[in-house]
């Protein structure tokens, strides 16, 4: 199916303002009762000028803080109106939560700016640069949003970020590409798979929005930040502290409390509660209005929201997790098999001839191959002999080798394993696919950190979640590891999850 770009392709949020803003203080860990290194941190921060005028409430000590997190083109010392913003975050931590609280903005979102009138939410930061950009969220979308403090960093500190911790080991969804000669998007060639991915790399992997949405986009970013979290331990980021601090202060701007020791302290206080804590993303109840091209040119592509439903996701982003909620996973039947009532209650259907077709195409690889019995009952595989999981305007030969997709995967001591992708799309409009991966690495870092662990089927299963939504189900046999990834807007239910890993089977 030929998709065609709805929108022009928008900058960067990063994962680098949140991972180094814990970072900052968790360098410190050895050292708190030493203010020299706080104040060695503040002076990394300092290496740009503190934000202007910056509306932010500085919290007392101990209390729960928001972060707004800006992704930018901007320098320091250079104007606002010649910079961009695609991508806004707001970040809660409490310490009373088990999670970090993490709800993106669409960049498209219709909001009223002064002196701009009507437009996209991420005009404010051209007119107004961050201290605006806040004003317009609270008076248009969050009137009760108090922001603590802000944290501005701009493209080239994440790929230099990125690099300096040794690049992040991706669960890419689908095969990426597009060449800047066909389209007025940036260039990016990523196939599908666990892989790991560094600097530029990983820039075009969270930047892209070709084809999908921003809560899609939002979602890929959302992701990569809790890749790198669990992968990158705390042993890292002490040791690694000075070189990762003088990056992030040469790319960022912050509010002036950030250039001081008592609010980095105080900042701190809230990063050590929140150390071990799993990133729990809230969805932005966006409403895509549509935007037709017309004989007087392409109408604009705005995102509304309803105010009801906004106040719910703020509410949700404001309160703490106290611990799992008990229907956040469902119980499961004790059988051998998924009865064929359950798969449907899940909206399952069985496709082992597809399975096995696809299993079929990775005999080649030394490992042994397991395919779902059960998928979502509304998609279907993607193959090199199809054209559904095909983006306009990509010529078919870049999707050669993609679907399914077998590789070699090197681990962080560079040792090579064995590898494969099978990649199914619910929706490519929507940017919806999801997938099955092996690999003989048996210890892959995103397996690391299981939430939950379940018997299913006699298959011990690891469980992921985002807040109540499982975004992916791990097993480890003696030989290898694998797993069922759900969509980036976990568009699967977590009975659908569940049911899919627990339906594994091995390849003839």
């Amino acid at each position: 199916m030929g998709l065609i770009p709805h929108s022009r392709s928008g900058a960067l949020w990063r994962f680098a303002a949140a991972a180094v803003v814990v970072i900052a203080c968790t360098a410190a860990t050895t050292a708190v009762a030493a203010l020299l290194q706080f104040k060695q941190i503040a002076t990394y921060l300092s290496a740009t000028p503190a934000l202007k005028d910056a509306q932010v409430v500085v919290p007392n000590p101990g209390q729960p803080q928001t972060i707004l997190i800006i992704g930018s083109d901007h320098r320091a010392g250079t104007s606002f109106s010649s910079a961009n913003t695609d991508t806004m975050m707001l970040v809660r931590l409490d310490p009373s939560s088990s999670t970090i609280n993490v709800l993106s903005i669409p960049r498209d979102l219709k909001v009223q700016i002064p002196g701009a009138g009507t437009t996209k939410l991420n005009s404010a930061y051209s007119v107004g640069g961050p201290n605006l950009l806040e004003t317009v969220i609270r008076e248009n979308v969050f009137p009760d949003l108090r922001v603590n403090h802000i944290v501005d960093i701009n493209f080239g500190g994440f790929e230099d970020l990125v690099n300096a911790i040794g690049c992040v080991y991706s669960d890419v969804d689908h095969r990426y590409y597009n060449n800047t000669a066909q389209t007025d998007y940036s260039s990016i060639d990523l196939q599908p798979g666990y892989q790991k991915l560094c600097g530029t790399a990983a820039l075009t992997f969270v930047r892209f929005r070709h084809t999908d949405s921003d809560l899609v986009r939002n979602a890929r970013q959302q992701d990569f930040i809790r890749w790198a979290k669990d992968q990158y331990g705390v042993d890292n980021l002490i040791s690694n502290r000075d070189k990762l601090l003088k990056i992030f202060g040469q790319h960022t701007q912050t509010d002036r409390s950030l250039h001081t020791t008592d609010g980095l302290i105080n900042l701190f206080n809230l990063v050590a509660f929140s150390a071990g804590h799993t990133i729990k993303q809230i969805p932005f109840p966006a409403i895509f209005l549509p935007c037709p091209l017309t004989a007087s040119g392409q109408t604009p592509c705005y995102v509304t929201d309803e105010a009801q439903s906004a106040e719910n996701a703020y509410q949700q982003l404001m309160t703490p997790t106290t611990g799992p909620a008990p229907s956040a996973v469902p119980a499961v039947k004790k059988s051998r098999h998924t009865s064929a009532s359950s798969a449907r209650a899940a909206g399952l259907s069985a496709d082992p001839t597809d399975g096995k077709a696809q299993a079929a195409a990775l005999a080649k690889l030394a490992m042994p191959i397991y395919y779902p019995r059960l998928i979502a009952g509304d998609s279907q595989y993607c193959s090199d002999l199809g054209t559904d999981c095909y983006e306009y305007p990509n010529p078919g030969y870049v999707y050669n080798g993609s679907y399914p997709r077998a590789y070699t995967i090197h681990d962080q001591s560079g040792v090579p394993h064995f590898a494969y992708r099978m990649t199914l799309v619910v929706n490519p409009v929507l940017g919806e696919y999801y997938g099955v991966q092996g690999t003989t690495w048996r210890d892959p870092p995103i397996l690391r950190v299981p939430q939950q662990v379940r018997t299913v089927h006699g298959k011990h299963l690891l469980l992921f979640l985002d807040g109540r939504h499982i975004n992916l189900v791990g097993w480890r046999t003696a030989q290898a590891a694998y797993w069922v990834s759900n969509t980036l807007n976990d568009a699967l239910s977590n009975p659908a999850m569940i049911d899919i890993a627990a339906s594994l089977t091995k390849a003839a």
